[in-house]
């Protein structure tokens, strides 16, 4: 088994998810109604996996469980595709960091899967627009301007001292690994990501 060199992703982490805004689970809370279904995103603004340079990459996957996953009540059902424009050593890398095998914050959060239902590779278009799928949340003592955001949030999915800005889906359709949903006005969050590895 080769050594797992020293890697770092920075970029920023999407989701929409099945629960009520906002969602329960990234106060480390039982989600709304106890279960999830999400689709989750990453776009690696810059990265680096050895001497593999992973800039520019995306990856998407699809989940769902039941109960509180950050009390160690549920185990993810997951499913994930990556960006078929990465060649065969940015692949390997992309599989060792989001499989877990390669330490650091993703080794983490991938012990709460219990199952994977694949990877697969597929074209990935990512784009952060004005108007798309979701729209940030806003209020009536919003200021103007302002983003509603969350800082230390307890059960973040990428890790611990992050911001998150909420937002609320527009309209969302997953279609993979048996892992479909469709729903509107639904909990969704931004939240940019930096990782280091293997330790």
């Amino acid at each position: 088994m080769n050594a797992v060199p020293q890697w770092r992703l920075a970029g920023d982490w999407f989701d929409i998810c099945s629960c009520d805004i906002p969602c329960p689970c990234e106060f480390a809370q039982r989600p709304t109604g106890n279960h999830c279904q999400g689709v989750l995103a990453w776009h690696v603004r810059e990265g680096q996996y050895g001497d593999v340079k992973l800039d520019g990459l995306s990856l998407v996957a699809l989940g769902e469980f039941e109960g509180n996953l950050w009390a160690g009540e549920a185990k993810a059902v997951m499913g994930m595709y990556l960006d078929e424009k990465a060649n065969e050593r940015q692949r390997e890398a992309l599989q060792a960091i989001f499989g877990g095998q390669a330490g650091g914050w993703p080794a983490g959060f991938a012990a709460n899967i219990g199952e994977m239902r694949g990877m697969e590779f597929v074209p990935i278009t990512f784009e952060v627009a004005g108007v798309g799928h979701a729209e940030a949340l806003s209020g009536p003592t919003t200021p103007p301007g302002k983003r509603v955001q969350t800082i230390n949030p307890p059960g973040s999915e990428v890790g611990p001292g992050q911001v998150a800005t909420w937002g609320r889906s527009v309209e969302v359709s997953t279609k993979g690994f048996g892992l479909d949903w469709t729903g509107t006005a639904r909990s969704s969050k931004h939240i940019p990501f930096d990782w280091t590895g293997p330790n």
